[in-house]
């Protein structure tokens, strides 16, 4: 079974997501760094560039599990560039869960799972239906 096959579509609203290859080299060295824990974050954007994700952003009191990241998301900043979340997966099945759906339907437009080996071809975007999403990497 290949994991790392990619189907994807672009969001609903038509709008193309980017990532910096600097934000994606973070989030993959972050889920190595805590493995076999599962890492967890938000997505922020650019605030020109709405349409790409710059930056990583950690929220206190998040909670690591072997197979759950808990999120404290009464403890997010007010920060309209704060878009979605990210979290890994300690297997290298980046596919969501029926609780990662759930939170992708609450709270953002965009999401990440990325799975072992945390590397460059483990990792998929999800819209905010827990759907495949095109992320381009720039």
């Amino acid at each position: 079974m290949n994991f790392f096959k990619k189907k994807v579509k672009r969001s609903d609203s038509g709008q193309q997501w980017k990532i910096t290859k600097d934000c994606l080299s973070f989030i993959l060295e972050s889920s190595r760094s805590v493995y076999p824990r599962e890492f967890a974050g938000l997505l922020r954007v650019d605030d020109v560039l709405k349409d790409t994700i710059i930056e990583l952003v950690l929220l206190p009191g998040t909670i690591s599990g072997d197979s759950h990241a808990i999120f404290k998301l009464h403890m997010r900043p007010i920060d309209f560039s704060l878009v979605g979340t990210i979290h890994s997966h300690p297997s290298p099945s980046y596919h969501p869960s029926e609780a990662d759906k759930a939170l992708f339907r609450k709270y953002g437009k965009v999401h990440m799972i990325v799975a072992y080996p945390f590397d460059e071809q483990s990792w998929q975007g999800y819209d905010g239906n827990g759907e495949m999403l095109k992320l381009q990497v720039i």
